[in-house]
């Protein structure tokens, strides 16, 4: 607080002005415990003001500082700034996750990612690119793209057993994403208990989510902004007659695809075949779409806003050159030698013989036996070792089966002979 006594020409103050600094001009005492200041506000005009004892709780000295004192943490004012810049790089390069990932995409990976999925939101995809095309780094890139456009934080990959340590390690390689892999250990060393909500980016196995519905839950309400589906062709339905019949693996991508809001399927092969039952597997992507028993002439067969496909004949580089040569397959004739005539001529007409024989079976065995034959053929054509263990193989499975028969055969007779020695009950 500041006493009358204190006050001075050319101190700024504090209190004289509502709303602004005033400076005193001249202090004129008058009598005991009060004065008469004159001052000027800030936009130069001349005032004055009798002061007593009881405005000396509103005064006070101003103190000249700077709108910005610049005197914080240097680092930490830079780690912010490149933090933002990072968080807005979007807006300015597009393509961003091309650019700061280990990757030299194809130009139909790049089409996939900034033409076919990221506009659409939410993504609800098939991702049906022929083997070598590449589905992972396009996964990958979009992945990248949604974490750091702030699109998606929490990451669900599904994989068969045998790949997701191949997804975790190249998720890490090519994008600096750590996913870690869903394992017992994982879940004993959980903080919360749930591993499934203390990981953001995670990799679990198909089967053993599919055949595990406590497991299921977990994974399902810990929440997901994005789950990608590889080999999704295992995600199988078929309709028997009018009996829909749905495998743990579809019940499982069904469940957990309706709690997500992206969803990407990937497989090279999409369609098996059968119309209905690939309308059953776009059902995971829509399923009031895609709802009931396809039907010609009901059913939209034009999935091009659901599915990208392109096989190996259209994939190219950016000099457009194809990116795989093309195949050219055509037959080179030898001669064989008298020995390679003479095993190939018996081995024909063993195959020929035991084809007859083949002939006189029914049903699956029938088949069977002259798939066997036929790849007996196939073993010839490949090299002489090949045929040799093939046919060292079967002669040591008929010998075995001939000796299995002679002991049931003796097994028969000795049975038989003993129920004759068995003499008969005399009547009473």
């Amino acid at each position: 607080m500041l006493k009358l006594e204190d006050l001075q020409p050319g101190m700024p103050l504090v209190g004289l002005e509502p709303t602004s600094v005033a400076t005193i001009a001249a202090v004129v005492p008058i009598g005991e415990g009060s004065v008469q200041v004159f001052y000027r506000t800030p936009d130069g005009t001349t005032k004055e003001r009798l002061l007593g004892r009881a405005d000396e709780a509103n005064l006070s000295v101003a103190t000249v500082e700077r709108p910005w004192s610049f005197d914080g943490d240097g680092e930490a004012f830079q780690l912010t700034c490149e933090a933002k810049r990072i968080d807005l790089a979007f807006l300015f390069d597009p393509m961003m996750a091309v650019h700061t990932s280990n990757v030299e995409p194809l130009p139909h990976q790049i089409t996939a990612v900034y033409e076919s999925m990221l506009p659409k939101q939410p993504l609800r995809f098939v991702l049906a690119d022929d083997p070598g095309a590449g589905k992972t780094i396009m996964a990958g890139l979009y992945i990248r793209e949604l974490v750091m456009r702030a699109d998606a934080r929490r990451i669900l990959i599904v994989a068969p057993g045998s790949l997701v340590e191949q997804w975790r390690d190249e998720m890490f390689e090519k994008f600096g994403l750590e996913f870690r892999i869903y394992s017992s250990e994982l879940e004993q060393i959980s903080p919360s208990g749930n591993s499934f909500e203390d990981h953001h980016l995670l990799v679990v196995r198909l089967d053993q989510m599919s055949r595990n519905e406590e497991l299921q839950d977990k994974l399902v309400n810990a929440g997901w902004d994005l789950v990608v589906f590889d080999e999704a062709h295992k995600l199988a339905a078929h309709y028997f007659g009018s009996k829909l019949e749905k495998t743990g693996r579809f019940r499982f991508a069904e469940r957990l695809g309706a709690e997500t809001r992206h969803l990407l399927l990937m497989t090279a092969t999409p369609h098996n075949g059968k119309e209905e039952d690939f309308q059953l597997f776009l059902s995971l992507l829509d399923s009031d779409r895609f709802y009931g028993k396809f039907r010609d002439g009901v059913h939209k067969v034009d999935v091009s806003d659901l599915m990208r496909r392109m096989v190996k004949e259209e994939l190219v580089k950016f000099d457009n050159t194809p990116l795989f040569p093309e195949r050219k397959a055509y037959t080179v004739n030898y001669t064989l030698s008298e020995t390679e005539a003479a095993l190939y001529e018996a081995v024909t007409e063993y195959v020929k013989t035991e084809m007859g024989k083949a002939d006189q079976l029914t049903g699956s065995r029938k088949g069977s036996v002259g798939f066997a034959l036929t790849a007996l053929q196939r073993r010839l054509a490949s090299s002489p070792e090949a045929i040799y263990q093939s046919l060292k193989r079967r002669k040591e499975r008929l010998e075995s089966r001939l000796r299995e028969e002679k002991l049931g055969i003796r097994g028969r007779r000795a049975l038989a002979e003993t129920l004759e020695e068995v003499p008969e009950d005399d009547d009473d």
